[in-house]
């Protein structure tokens, strides 16, 4: 994907990402104005869609804050740091009705925007709950974190989910520079395997593992990969925001594997801990 400097300084979005943002937010919004109980319990999740949906309010305040340049501290990056840190949101921010949170993730996904077309390149990167970004990949977090959100409240209203093959190819940015950061180290540890993964009509990229450590390479390898896992776009994503067993999406034809060790495939996804 391409980014390119204006003439005045700011910073653009990849094609579609500000777009994806912005439809995004719409859509998850016109799930929670649908919902007749914001209590309703969101499958797999403690929350509620009232709950889920002010996370998301939250979290789209405080990308945007970030994205102005402000610096708001939110956990350390680890799981648990990050659901202390939900949890503490929750607990201040007490509003649960449909209209209000439907109105603030919008307002906040477009304050969103309207910070990075203000933002000057390159300009110091903003410091996340996942480490310092520059914004291109801060949106592709935010588009991300949105999606994984969005899918939860469509399965908990029984309403189709936002997630497709265009905006998983625009969450990659973020995808690829977390991958490491997030990767588990007590499931690494002892392994050396090179894997090439393929997303159907989307992106190739590398991820290598040797002494502990974790390495992504957008693009071909260089080297033969010992495992090559082709994915269906959608389950990918799905499965590492921890939304869908592999197995499943196995079984549904969703992934194919193939290389010299061919038997890696089941372990890669449980190298990695959703945040």
């Amino acid at each position: 994907m391409h980014t390119t400097v204006r003439q005045d300084g700011s910073w653009p979005l990849p094609d579609g990402l500000a777009e994806a943002i912005r439809g995004t937010a719409e859509e998850i919004a016109a799930l929670v104005r649908g919902a007749s109980d914001t209590a309703l319990a969101v499958p797999g999740s403690k929350w509620t869609v009232g709950e889920a949906a002010a996370h998301l309010a939250i979290a789209n305040e405080l990308m945007a804050d970030l994205a102005a340049g402000r610096e708001r501290p939110y956990g350390d990056g680890t799981p648990q740091s990050l659901a202390e840190a939900n949890a503490q949101s929750l607990a201040v921010f007490a509003e649960r009705r449909a209209e209000p949170l439907a109105t603030m993730i919008e307002e906040q996904a477009e304050a969103f925007l309207d910070a990075v077309s203000r933002s000057a390149a390159p300009g110091p990167e903003p410091a996340t709950p996942l480490g310092t970004m520059n914004r291109s990949v801060l949106a592709s977090y935010l588009l991300t974190h949105m999606l994984g959100h969005g899918y939860d409240l469509a399965r908990a209203l029984k309403r189709p989910h936002m997630v497709d093959r265009a905006r998983v190819g625009l969450c990659m940015p973020f995808m690829l520079s977390v991958m490491s950061r997030v990767a588990d180290p007590s499931a690494t540890a002892g392994l050396a395997a090179r894997y090439r993964i393929r997303l159907r009509g989307g992106e190739t990229f590398g991820v290598a593992l040797a002494d502990g450590a974790v390495r992504v390479t957008p693009g071909a390898m260089r080297h033969r990969a010992d495992c090559t896992i082709l994915l269906d776009p959608v389950a990918f994503l799905l499965i590492a925001l921890g939304r869908l067993n592999p197995w499943r999406a196995i079984a549904q034809g969703q992934i194919l594997a193939w290389g010299p060790r061919p038997w890696l495939a089941p372990r890669f996804p449980t190298l990695f801990i959703a945040p």
